[in-house]
């Protein structure tokens, strides 16, 4: 499989930065708007420092049919934090116990006035393998309803 997949992603969202922020940052508001539409977060840890550990579990519901109780496992690790600006983090997709390629993820926020913010997520993936596949024919869907249920929840 090729290397340096990149996808680029940019949102405006009627929300404040440092709600945006929080959104990417803190537990309870990740596993409400985590993965695409049709899954719940029954694992999500992520420890929003430098180094911190990343773990989340999508659970596919009803709603996605067959697939319906199938999990998709990724870790991780937060490279680096800037409040409220910055967030870039790796992520790896696992598929039968093993990490199917990596991703580094940057996150870039933007304060546009005070109540609406700039969300540009960069996207660099490397070292995939032939399970990839799967993950990667998912990937900008997956991300677009993801930021599609984030602005649910914080846009006002």
């Amino acid at each position: 499989m090729s290397d340096n997949t990149m996808l680029n992603i940019d949102r405006i969202y009627k929300a404040p930065i440092e709600l945006v922020f929080k959104a990417w940052t803190e537990v309870e508001y990740l596993e409400q708007w985590w993965g695409p539409s049709g899954v719940t977060i029954p694992v999500c840890k992520f420890e929003a420092q430098e180094a911190g550990d990343i773990d989340i579990v999508m659970l596919a519901s009803q709603e996605l049919g067959e697939l319906a109780g199938t999990k998709w496992p990724m870790t991780g690790k937060v490279v680096e934090i800037l409040a409220p600006t910055k967030l870039v983090f790796t992520s790896s997709p696992v598929v039968d116990g093993k990490p199917v390629m990596d991703t580094k993820n940057t996150v870039t926020l933007e304060s546009i006035d005070a109540n609406t913010t700039r969300l540009t997520l960069n996207i660099e993936v490397t070292n995939t393998t032939e399970a990839a596949k799967g993950p990667l024919s998912g990937m900008n869907i997956g991300w677009n309803q993801s930021l599609d249920r984030l602005a649910s929840l914080i846009n006002r």
